[in-house]
C-alpha cells in the first residue's frame, strides 16, 4: 500500500462514519429508499438488516419497522429531558439511547449474554442486530411469532416481564407504537419485494 492510500485510509473511515450515522435517512417511509441512500464503500444497511435477519429468524421488515418506531433512523436518539423552572435541565426519562432506543441496562445484558461487548447503540448493524436478538428472545420467551411487529413491539417497548403482565395496556405511548410499527412493517415488507 502507497504512502498517500495509508493516509488517506482514516480519512474515507471517518468520512464513512459520519455519512452513515450523521443524518437521518431522506426518506423514512421507504425501506428501499433508505437502503439505496445507506449503500456506500464503508456502509451497507441492507447487508447489515439482511444478515441480523438470517441470523435470528426475524424479517427485515419487522427490523427496520421497529428501528423507524423507536427513533425514526436517528443515530443518537434520546428521550426528553426533564425541565426545571422552563430553563435548568434535569436528568431524562430514561436511558434509552441510538437507533434502538435501547435502555443502558438491556443493553449491558445483551453484551454479557452475546460477549459482544464492543457494539454501540449509535452503529446501525449493531442496533438491528439487538433489535433481532431482542424479538428472538421475545419468541423464546414470550411465544410471539417473529413475524408479528404489533406484539413484538409491545414486547420491546414494555420489556418481558412488563409484557407478560400486560402494562403496556395502560401505556398510550406503547400502543401508537405497536401500531405504528405494524403499519410500517406491512409498508416494509411490500416495498422490499419490489427493492432492486
Amino acid at each position: 500500500m502507497s504512502y498517500h492510500a495509508k493516509r488517506l485510509l482514516p480519512l474515507l473511515a471517518a468520512l464513512g462514519l459520519l455519512s452513515g450515522c450523521a443524518s437521518i435517512p431522506r426518506n423514512t417511509a421507504n425501506t428501499c429508499a433508505i437502503f439505496e441512500e445507506r449503500s456506500g464503500l464503508l456502509t451497507d444497511w441492507r447487508r447489515d438488516a439482511e444478515r441480523a435477519s438470517a441470523e435470528f429468524g426475524v424479517p427485515v421488515s419487522v427490523l427496520m419497522a421497529t428501528i423507524q418506531a423507536e427513533s425514526n433512523f436517528e443515530a443518537g436518539a434520546r428521550p426528553p429531558r426533564r425541565w426545571y423552572l422552563g430553563f435548568i435541565p434535569g436528568k431524562r426519562i430514561s436511558t434509552a439511547y441510538g437507533y434502538a432506543q435501547a435502555l443502558d441496562g438491556t443493553w449491558t445484558e445483551y453484551q454479557k449474554r452475546t460477549g459482544r461487548y464492543g457494539d454501540r447503540r449509535n452503529d446501525f448493524a449493531d442496533a438491528i442486530r439487538f433489535i433481532a436478538w431482542y424479538h428472538a428472545d421475545s419468541n423464546r420467551r414470550l411465544g410471539i411469532a417473529k413475524t408479528d411487529a404489533y406484539r413484538l413491539y409491545l414486547a420491546y417497548h414494555s420489556g418481558h416481564a412488563g409484557y407478560g403482565r400486560g402494562v403496556w395496556r395502560e401505556r398510550a405511548e406503547a400502543m401508537r407504537g405497536a401500531k405504528r410499527a405494524q403499519a410500517m412493517e406491512r409498508r416494509y415488507a411490500a416495498q422490499l419485494r419490489t427493492c432492486r
